[in-house]
C-alpha cells in the first residue's frame, strides 16, 4: 500500500521531505534528484535548501533531472522549464547547474517540424537518466485530473519519456503564466512518462487544497487505471503521498493512514 502522510500544511510537508533528501545527500553526495515545477514542490525545495545551508551540506555532486518541458520555447524564456528548475532549485540550493537537466534542453526551442531531433530526443533523456544510475527520489505534484508530469488521463502507465500533445484545460490552466494569452502557450511538451516516473527508487507525491481531494482519493484508494495517471503509485514499492487536510478529506481510511504513520518507527519514514 501506497505511503500517506496527513500534515497541517505545506511548509510541514516540505520539512518532511527536506529532511529526507539531505539525509539522502549526506550518504550518498552523488544523489540522483527528480525534479518537478509547479506551485506544490516549492515549500519542498525551500526547506530542503534551508536544510542544505544551515548544516554546510556538500551538493557539489547532487544531480537532477527534471519530469517535463514545453515544446517550442527557447531555454532562456522566463516560463520555460529549464528556466524554472534553475530559478526554483538549482540557484537556491547552489547545485552545479551542469548537472541538471530538463527534457527540452537538448532541443533548444526546435520547431515541432524538426521531427527526427525531437522524436530522439525522449529516449536520450531516458537513457541519460539510467547512465546516471537512476532517480533516488523523484518529488511530483499531481493535477485535478490525476496527471503527474504532463501524463495526461489515457496515458500509458508504462509509457517513456516522449513528445505529447497539451490539453486545452492545461494550456488554458497555464495561460496565466503567459499573459493569460492561450495563444502564447506552447501546444506541445516533452514530458517524463508513468514507466519512466515508476523506476525512480522513491516516489514522494504532493498534493495540498480541496481541489485536489478527488485525484488524491483516486491515486490511494480508487483502481490503477491509466485514465488517472497517478494511480500507478500504487504499483511502486516505496511510494510516499504527502497530503494537506483538505487534499485528504476524501480518503475512506484517513485514521489507519495517520495511526500507521504515528506508529511507525523513525527508522522506516522517508
Amino acid at each position: 500500500m501506497t505511503e500517506v502522510i496527513i500534515v497541517k500544511n505545506e511548509r510541514e510537508a516540505g520539512d518532511i521531505y527536506g529532511r529526507s533528501v539531505a539525509d539522502l545527500i549526506k550518504t550518498k553526495p552523488n544523489a540522483v534528484l527528480g525534479l518537478a515545477t509547479g506551485s506544490s514542490p516549492l515549500a519542498a525545495y525551500q526547506s530542503l535548501a534551508h536544510i542544505v545551508h544551515s548544516e554546510h551540506i556538500d551538493v557539489s555532486q547532487v544531480r537532477g533531472f527534471a519530469l517535463d518541458e514545453y515544446l517550442g520555447l527557447p531555454l532562456d524564456h522566463p516560463q520555460s522549464y529549464h528556466s524554472t528548475i534553475h530559478r526554483t532549485v538549482v540557484e537556491p540550493l547552489g547545485l552545479n547547474p551542469d548537472l541538471v537537466h530538463v527534457p527540452g534542453d537538448v532541443l533548444d526551442g526546435a520547431p515541432l517540424s524538426d521531427g527526427e531531433r525531437i522524436a530522439a530526443a525522449g529516449p536520450a533523456y531516458d537513457r541519460a537518466i539510467e547512465e546516471a544510475g537512476g532517480i533516488d527520489v523523484q518529488i511530483l505534484g499531481i493535477g485535478t485530473d490525476g496527471h503527474v508530469g504532463f501524463n495526461e488521463p489515457g496515458s500509458s502507465l508504462a509509457s517513456g519519456t516522449r513528445v505529447k500533445t497539451l490539453v486545452e484545460q492545461t494550456r488554458i490552466d497555464n495561460a496565466r503564466f503567459f499573459d493569460d494569452d492561450i495563444n502564447k502557450v506552447p501546444t506541445h511538451c516533452i514530458t517524463q512518462g508513468i514507466g519512466t516516473i515508476l523506476k525512480a527508487r522513491h516516489l514522494v507525491l504532493l498534493a495540498f487544497g480541496s481541489g485536489k481531494a478527488e485525484a488524491v482519493a483516486e491515486t490511494v484508494e480508487g483502481g490503477v487505471s491509466a485514465f488517472c495517471p497517478a494511480s500507478a503509485l500504487q504499483m511502486h514499492p516505496h511510494a510516499t503521498i504527502i497530503v494537506d487536510e483538505e487534499a485528504a478529506s476524501r480518503l475512506r481510511h484517513k485514521d489507519y493512514y495517520r495511526y500507521a504513520y504515528a506508529h511507525k518507527p523513525a527508522w522506516q519514514r522517508i
